[in-house]
């Protein structure tokens, strides 16, 4: 990784909440509400933006863990702000806090981490399945 990402830096995603990002299974849908599934979708999305200025040629981030807890639902066109605030750097590793507003209500708030390793060791790994 290039230098620069440091403890604390933040990444922010605002997102309206619609039909797609309902809570469903099998294209039926289950409640009229934002997802888990696109809370944490919308989570990495942040603790990834937070890596990408960061990554050299040679390098990506894969998802190493999540741990999210929703803590509320939000209905269609609820808007929401997705924080990733940058808690720990270790090694190849990159750990993000991340929190989910909608308004001033904390709806979601879970952690991210992310390792960094070449696009060669990558594609090595994915061919041993």
């Amino acid at each position: 990784m290039k230098p620069g990402l440091n403890i604390g830096q933040q990444a922010v995603i605002h997102a309206v909440v619609t039909p797609d990002m309902f809570a469903q299974f099998e294209g039926e849908i289950v409640h009229r509400a934002y997802s888990t599934v696109t809370m944490i979708y919308h989570m990495e999305w942040a603790s990834r933006l937070l890596i990408l200025p960061y990554l050299e040629e040679q390098e990506e981030g894969m998802g190493g863990a999540v741990s999210a807890r929703h803590l509320y639902p939000s209905a269609e066109g609820s808007s929401l702000t997705v924080t990733a605030t940058v808690e720990k750097l270790d090694g190849k590793s990159v750990h993000t806090n991340v929190t989910v507003h909608n308004g001033n209500k904390l709806i979601g708030q879970g952690e991210v981490k992310q390792v960094i390793l070449s696009k060669s060791k990558i594609s090595e790994m994915l061919k041993r399945e």
